[in-house]
């Protein structure tokens, strides 16, 4: 006979009552075999009741907690198993361990065999092959209470440990692998995740239809998926790739549809009830099978204010069919990687501003002036800390020089990036005047200042002369320069130490050094030398013997390559060694040599223009270069005119050879000149209409004496 256990405060039938959805007991602490029903049919000798139970299945009434092999076909599902209880006395030593698989069961088993589609049990002749992990549940009466809390507590730690591993991914990627790699054999033996494209950021409200795209499958491996049997197969078409085929890969939802109203719905749902079977579809795509029963959860991810995904839960035919507290399960899954992906993808966003606030702060490219090759190299304090307040620019001056400038603002926030943005674009406005190096490292002392009494910065500002072969150096409390000459001597350079910017009240003085041909300079900021491992003289010690070594590889006759030897030094950071964002500038000096430059003074009279073309068409000839002779002297005498014009002192014209021919006339006035369109009656205004249309580049700059207005024009 069918007995229904029952409780000493409630007589009626557990089948009565409805279930609870605190009860623990789910698919995640069932065996293989474990039922369907909540209730099931039990004999109080242990023994098995076949014929009851199949006249329950004849006559079209519930069968009990275990359903046997001969109803199963009945229940209009092949391979929906079962799992019998064996009851066992407290001195039986060989009663199953709970958490242990069976060894297999035996043919004719009954009801704890699962049921092929051909209706014979699938230990007939054969083992049966296990599904892991999920411990199988010994035969017996229903739990006791102890089991219940035991198998709650253990859905509770199943819960804990997933949501854990989830919360770690600090990406997108990590946090969808986290869902995949906890659920993934534990509570379901394939998962699918899709998430909206574009995902919103924050508060962005996304216009135009909502698209799902496939982000990543899983399964469990094929290893184990071909030990199954043939009805045990779960959707073969479905990819273990990360990257699935394009053309399951895109989902459009449609509004109103059924897709639309699970979604909207926010909770889980099986795949059997009414909405999941017409979502599913419009999901996955018509040509995917979906096992029968309880064998799907769609579950929606929502995120702070709107659904940004969905995950699809799927059990193969042979194991254990989700049960309601699966549900909860899936919902707190979901809700945790819907957090997760919302905080990644703002992380993400900001993260993308840091490195374009970055980017923007330092040189897109550096300027190739004349005489000197530039390279350089910027390094963030740490993935996680992508912006600082470390920069580094190259400056075109007046005369084919450049200024050459590297700084450093305390700390690595976007606070610091801010105030090196600021002090940069300082930098460069005082560079434009051509002002001295301590009278720039001054002013951008008392800029700091403006900005905060707490607004540090170190800065060294050098300005080479390739005419010269001279350097000349200011430094604002920055580690010194490091100079590689062409026979390999590497040599820190003794300039003034002086104070950071931002202290005010101190002097900057500055050094003039040679700069000979060949010879390259390395300015750099303190995250290069200085580390928790060593201090800073350390560091620059360390560089400086680097250097060396990297001069003797490529021989004592020439310098080694730009690029590969910013390489070389980046190369000497070591696993923890880096501390701070880095700046590296390398500047190698190539110079005009004298034979290649004319220097000529003229005094502000009628008569400069005819001897200003007089010296250049002298020149042209020295230098082979006759064919630009009616061009230059043409465009000298236009400038020089307009010099003469408006100059109370001596004017300087300097023509200097080297990849272009570049004219440069100097005077003591310091307003620029204006291109301008000249009218028909106008009797001037046309010259720097004609080195516009004539010349290459052409350019005015203000000088602390007056101004220099130059002209290139291509050799050949």
């Amino acid at each position: 006979m069918t007995e229904h256990p029952t409780s000493h405060e409630d007589r009626q039938p557990r089948a009565a009552r409805p279930a609870s959805p605190a009860d623990p007991r789910g698919a995640l602490l069932r065996s293989p075999d474990a039922p369907d029903c909540p209730d099931a049919p039990d004999s109080r000798d242990g023994t098995e009741a076949p014929d009851a139970t199949a006249a329950a299945a004849q006559s079209g009434e519930r069968p009990g907690r275990a359903r046997t092999a001969a109803a199963l076909p009945a229940q209009g599902g092949p391979g929906d198993g079962g799992a019998e209880h064996r009851k066992t006395g407290p001195g039986d030593s060989s009663a199953p361990d709970a958490h242990r698989p069976r060894p297999g069961a035996q043919a004719g088993a009954g009801r704890g065999v699962p049921v092929q589609p051909g209706g014979e049990p699938a230990g007939t002749g054969s083992r049966p092959e296990e599904v892991p992990p999920v411990p199988p549940v010994p035969p017996g009466p229903p739990p006791s209470d102890a089991d219940t809390e035991r198998r709650g507590g253990d859905r509770l730690r199943f819960v804990g440990a997933a949501t854990r591993r989830i919360a770690r991914g600090i990406d997108l990627d990590e946090i969808v692998m986290g869902l995949c790699r906890a659920t993934v054999p534990t509570f379901s033996d394939a998962i699918l995740v899709y998430l909206r494209d574009p995902l919103p950021v924050g508060d962005e409200r996304p216009v135009g239809p909502v698209v799902l795209r496939l982000r990543r499958t899983d399964r469990i491996p094929d290893e184990i998926d071909d030990t199954v049997s043939d009805g045990g197969s779960l959707l073969p078409a479905l990819s273990v790739q990360p990257d699935p085929s394009p053309a399951a890969e895109l989902c459009e939802v449609q509004l109103g549809g059924a897709l639309a109203e699970v979604l909207r719905g926010v909770r889980p749902v099986f795949g059997d009830s009414p909405a999941a079977r017409a979502a599913l579809p419009e999901l996955l795509g018509g040509e995917h099978a979906l096992p029968a029963g309880r064998r799907a959860i769609l579950a929606p991810l929502r995120g702070r204010r709107r659904v940004i995904g969905a995950a699809v839960f799927l059990r193969r035919p042979e194991r254990p069919a989700f049960e309601p507290d699966d549900l909860l399960v899936a919902a707190q899954l979901a809700t945790h990687t819907a957090l997760g992906i919302d905080k990644a993808v703002l992380y993400g966003r900001e993260a993308y501003i840091a490195d374009e606030l970055q980017r923007t702060m330092l040189p897109e490219t550096l300027p190739q002036p004349t005489g000197v090759r530039l390279a350089s190299r910027y390094l963030p304090a740490a993935e996680t800390a992508r912006v600082g307040g470390d920069w580094y620019d190259a400056i075109p001056l007046p005369g084919s020089r450049v200024a050459l400038v590297v700084g450093d603002v305390m700390g690595h926030s976007m606070t610091s990036a801010a105030i090196m943005g600021q002090l940069r674009t300082t930098a460069q406005t005082l560079a434009g005047l051509d002002l001295p190096p301590q009278e720039v490292l001054h002013h951008l002392d008392e800029q700091a200042q403006r900005l905060g009494t707490d607004r540090m910065a170190t800065c060294l500002y050098a300005v080479y002369d390739p005419v010269a072969h001279r350097i000349t150096i200011a430094n604002a409390g920055h580690p010194p320069p490091v100079l590689l000459h062409i026979g390999g001597r590497a040599e820190v350079l003794r300039v003034p130490a002086g104070a950071p910017i931002g202290v005010g009240g101190v002097d900057f003085e500055a050094v003039e050094l040679d700069a000979p041909a060949g010879a390259t300079l390395l300015l750099y900021t303190d995250g290069l030398v200085e580390s928790r491992l060593r201090d800073v003289w350390t560091g620059i010690e360390m560089l400086r013997e680097r250097l060396a070594a990297t001069a003797e590889l490529t021989g004592h006759d020439h310098s080694p390559p730009l690029e590969a030897l910013c390489d070389e030094v980046l190369d000497m950071l070591g696993p923890g060694d880096r501390d701070d964002d880095i700046a590296l500038l390398a500047a190698r000096f190539d110079g005009i040599a004298p034979s290649d430059v004319a220097y000529w003074h003229l005094d502000p009279e009628d008569s400069a223009p005819s001897r200003a073309r007089r010296l250049a068409r002298r020149a042209l000839a020295r230098w082979d270069l006759e064919e630009l002779t009616d061009s230059v002297e043409l465009l000298v005498s236009e400038v020089v005119t307009n010099a003469v014009r408006y100059a109370s002192r001596p004017i300087t014209l300097r023509l200097l050879r080297t990849d272009v021919l570049r004219c440069e006339v100097g005077d003591d006035v310091p307003q620029l000149p204006r291109l301008r369109q000249a009218r028909a009656d106008d009797e001037g205004g046309r010259g720097l209409y004609l080195v516009n249309r004539m010349a290459r580049r052409w350019g005015a700059t203000r000088l602390s004496t007056g101004k220099v207005v130059w002209f290139e024009l291509n050799r050949g």
